[in-house]
């Protein structure tokens, strides 16, 4: 480890140091004087204590490629100058001090009493350290990255039922998953940019962490958040433009600038935004689409940009109709004209329509957009065939109406992955404008949106055999201009700031939840494109390794998932809410304990607050109260301050579905499981469904020494997931890596890519309530937790219809912890038990309970008593049981409708148990015994309501209710 001495700096400084005096300069003291003997032994001492700190023996992580660059004495103290690696660490005010200590007194041993500083990066150590973590007489103004706001954000709602006032309102936000499906002039094909691995691939994994768990967290929050690829996965997509079939309009109306224009392809090159044409005026504009088949639908809109824009309405109003009633959006039409804007996704099911007008000067009116749709940019001739949502950014852009230059940053015909990853930070940049325009002009006026901040997530490569990968962060401080400012003079040391900060708080919360040894690694100032491209603070984060299976066992756990998530949303929140001198509070989790029951000819709804164990900000303070009547369509709520809440009785044979949303002064939680209730008219003692199906998982998995990986394909999605590729194929630890198309162990098949597979959607009281009412029963319904809690009184019901779905016991990522959704934990056994001693009657439906009970002596002794029935393996080739009158089909395959139910159960008679069901191939599906029936599927898998009512009379018949 070589000093470097440098000679004639060391002389310019004594010089400079002997100008004080009167005469000529005085030699150095002979105990400070840094001789080649004095020299050899700092290169000793300062090696030595980098190697006890590489071994972990200091309080500051020193890694590997750290070294002493150099050593300069100066006005009577000595610099210290190491590489620029040391930076890569975290560092707060205690490391650095205790660092600059041992620096000091390795120092001290050769040269006594001598002032010690320590630089990296042509800076005090001391500066790396963010902001939140110094007193607030030490903070760095000069890394608040606060431009003026405007009076109103691009949207907000019209009128919330609560607005957060500590959250993200306001900010606006750019984020994106990494990669996607891409076109390859080469091969002259499309492809994905990263290996098919472990029953994913890069590109599809960023986009469930992404789009589908981060992007919700942080709009419930209030955030406007803007991404460069496809937010919606509905493949379906009806654009409705102005002037042409389901566009009316009333009041005062003239042509307007340039708009969308809506056509089967678009070349390269060309701006769909720049094809058609716009109107301006005051009034109301309508959009009618018809849809082709009821779902869930992103509504996107757009209106002229350009100049005029300033003089448009901050309050361009639109109002949307679904399923769930209407839902109004306000938009700031001085910003971001000529693209789309997103406004919120709602399930239809019927034609769809949103009607514009204004609360305050003139609006423009173009396109509506209902739906994600497949791919229409063209490469050389081709488009990608694939839903949009798959695509990489580059081509989602065009199709957004970036200018070619945001797009085509390379100006090649055929460099799409250069300018894919290019292309990502100058969209961040065009969305902003002037000062903060594209590297390349950043006075271009751009679109006006105020982005805040911009963060890229990726996953990453490398293996380790013996644990994690772990969590990278990468930040660029330089920038492309290399002036290491932002446009307004921020330090981009504020992007350090950031990229700590998002580090810090998903390790810290990976190590209290799932693993307390995931691995922290560097947090790298380097100029990759995605990180110093943006003209906002900005970071590149890669999670974990995707080619390592200790890591992709948590990454492909939706518990994980959603951790990973909420503490992106926590650090971004912070560090936005810092940046202006404002709070922070975490938006609550969802509630828990819930039953909806009739009482006094009303519905009492109740539940419980679920604690947040990382976060005691994130209490709520009041609830929303959101109803559905029917299969679609959730209502916006109703604020309620208790924890219970009594509602109007839905009219008889309805269907009312409840759901409760904890929200605070930072947000809103996610909505909590959704119950139901419905009043058959004559109707004696309702039935109570439980609802026990609590369980989200990860792929079942093996770990051998020769053989290790997914043996299953998709595991138990929480919501809906996008994830998944294809069934694992290599099992072979010892296979490497050789390309994309042969990549080693882990290398999966392609036969679910760009399917949307459903998961545990925590909805299913009501698939079970609407086979009841069909039966002339009314009923009610609670979750597990209710039930267990003994706050449900079951001697209430005629019957329990307990619904369990796909709940068995699931290994928790972190072995030393106890396995998590076990079907039938004891409470519920005693709950259960003592209903059936007092004469109760009990249906129990699901895929695995049997099986997860056999694992417990106890449980598998109170189902024989009971239920009479036995574990008998598994069926893989179920798909349909009969119980006398034909078969009936269950959803057997993945899709976006309902959960798969695969190997299901085979139910053996036990005890007083008597087959009453089989399996298409004969073996037993159901058994019954006493006042009880017992299904080896979960009955709301059943697609068709009226086969569904078929098997619930037959068990309600076997259990001794008419």
């Amino acid at each position: 480890m070589p000093i470097v001495l440098r000679p004639a700096l060391l002389l310019v400084v004594l010089a400079v140091a002997g100008c004080a005096s009167s005469g000529p300069a005085a030699p150095p003291a002979p105990d400070r004087a840094l001789t080649a003997e004095r020299a050899e032994r700092l290169d000793a001492v300062l090696g030595g204590l980098l190697s006890r700190c590489r071994a972990g023996g200091c309080a500051l992580p020193v890694g590997r490629g750290v070294e002493v660059d150099s050593v300069v004495v100066a006005g009577g103290a000595v610099e210290v100058r190491f590489s620029r690696d040391l930076g890569d660490a975290p560092v707060r005010p205690a490391t650095a001090a205790a660092f600059t200590h041992d620096v000091a007194a390795a120092v001290g041993r050769v040269l006594p009493g001598v002032p010690v500083r320590v630089v990296t990066r042509g800076a005090a150590l001391e500066a790396l350290v963010p902001n939140a973590y110094r007193d607030s007489l030490s903070r760095d103004p000069s890394r608040l990255f606060a431009p003026p706001e405007p009076t109103y954000p691009l949207t907000r709602p019209a009128a919330p039922p609560a607005a957060p006032t500590a959250g993200l309102a306001g900010r606006h936000v750019a984020l994106w998953p990494s990669h996607g499906w891409l076109f390859n002039p080469e091969t002259d094909d499309w492809g994905w940019q990263r290996a098919r691995l472990f029953t994913t691939v890069e590109d599809l994994l960023t986009v469930q962490l992404v789009t589908q768990t981060l992007v919700p967290i942080l709009e419930r929050a209030g955030a406007v958040v803007l991404l460069p690829r496809e937010r919606d996965p509905q493949a379906a997509e009806v654009v409705v433009d102005d002037g042409g079939p389901g566009y009316a309009e009333a009041g005062a109306w003239a042509d307007g600038g340039p708009g969308f224009g809506l056509r089967a392809q678009y070349g390269d090159g060309q701006n769909p935004f720049a094809l058609g044409t716009t109107r301006e005026g005051q009034g109301a504009a309508t959009w009618t689409a018809d849809l082709p088949a009821p779902g869930a639908y992103a509504v996107h809109v757009s209106y002229a940009g350009g100049a005029g824009r300033a003089d448009r309405s901050e309050r361009a109003r639109y109002t949307v109709r679904h399923a769930g009633g209407e839902s109004a959006v306000l938009v700031n039409q001085t910003m971001g004209g000529g693209t789309w804007v997103y406004l919120g996704t709602w399930e239809f099911d019927g034609p769809a329509s949103a009607t514009l007008t204004s609360e305050g000067g003139a609006v423009s009116a173009d396109a509506v957009r209902f739906g994600g749709g497949v791919g229409v940019v063209a490469r050389e001739g081709q488009t990608s065939g694939r839903p949009r949502w798959t695509e990489a950014a580059r081509y989602y852009e065009q199709y957004a109406g970036a200018p070619p230059a945001v797009y085509n940053v390379t100006g090649e015909p055929d460099a799409d992955y250069v300018d894919d990853y290019r292309s990502r930070g100058e969209w961040v940049n065009w969305l902003r404008g002037a000062p903060f325009g594209p590297s390349f002009a950043p006075d271009d006026p751009g679109l006006g949106i105020p982005v805040d901040l911009s963060l890229a997530w990726h996953t990453d490569a490398g293996i380790d055999r013996d644990g994690t990968v772990g969590t990278l962060l990468i930040y660029d401080s330089p920038g492309m201009d290399s002036t290491g400012t932002f446009a307004d003079g921020t330090s981009r040391l504020a992007n350090r700031d950031l990229a700590d900060r998002l580090q810090t708080t998903i390790v810290d919360d990976l190590r209290a939840t799932f693993d307390p040894a995931w691995t922290r690694r560097a947090l790298w100032d380097r100029n990759y494109s995605e990180a110093a491209r943006p003209a906002v603070p900005s970071a590149l984060l890669e999670l974990l390794s995707h080619q390592n299976f200790r890591d992709m066992q948590f990454g492909l756990d939706p518990r994980f998932q959603a951790v990973a998530a909420r503490a992106v949303y926590k650090a971004m929140g912070r560090s936005l809410a810092e940046q202006r001198g404002r709070s922070f509070v975490v938006q609550p989790l969802r509630p828990t304990h819930l039953q909806a029951t009739f009482e006094g000819g009303a519905v009492r709804l109740a539940w419980r607050p679920q604690a947040d164990p990382l976060e005691p900000t994130a209490a709520p303070d009041a609830y929303l109260v959101q109803t559905r009547d029917g299969e679609r369509g959730w209502s916006e709520g109703t604020l309620v301050q208790e924890t219970h809440a009594s509602l109007p009785a839905p009219p008889p044979g309805v269907v009312r579905s409840y759901r409760v949303v904890a929200v605070n002064a930072g947000g809103a939680g996610a909505p909590s499981v959704a119950l139901a209730v419905g009043l058959a008219p004559g109707a004696g003692r309702p039935v109570l469904v439980v609802d026990a199906f609590d369980r989200v998982a990860p792929p079942a998995s093996v770990a051998l020494a020769d053989s290790a990986g997914f043996v299953d394909t998709v595991g138990v999605p929480d919501g809906r997931s996008v994830l998944t590729v294809g069934a694992q194929r290599v099992f072979d630890p010892d296979l490497a890596y050789e390309s994309d198309a042969q990549p080693g162990w882990g290398a999966s098949g392609a036969e679910l890519e760009a399917t949307v597979v459903a998961g545990n959607t925590h909805d299913h009281a009501a698939a079970h309530g609407a086979a009841l009412l069909a039966l002339g029963h009314s009923f009610v319904s609670a979750t597990d937790e209710a039930v267990e809690s003994g706050a449900v009184a079951l001697d209430d019901y005629a019957a329990v219809d307990l619904a369990l779905g796909l709940e068995r016991r699931t290994p928790h990522p972190d072995s030393s912890r106890a396995p998590d959704f076990e079907a039938l934990p004891a409470p519920l056994r005693d709950r259960l038990g003592a209903y059936l001693d007092g004469g109760g009657a009990l249906v129990v439906s699901g895929a695995h309970w049997l099986s997860d009970a056999a694992a417990d002596p106890a449980s598998a002794a109170w189902v024989r008593r009971y239920l009479g029935a036995e574990a008998g393996g598994a069926a893989p080739d179920a798909y349909a049981l009969d119980a006398g009158a034909g078969l009936v089909p269950f959803a057997a395959s993945y899709g976006p409708d309902r959960y798969a139910v695969r190997a299901p159960d085979v139910v053996r008679a036990g005890g007083a148990g008597r087959l009453v069901a089989r399996y298409a191939d004969g073996q037993g599906a159901a058994v019954a015994s006493g006042r009880t029936a017992s299904f080896g599927v979960p009955l709301e898998a059943v697609p068709d309501v009226g086969q569904r009512a078929a098997l619930l009379t037959a068990a309600l018949a076997a259990a001794g209710v008419r």
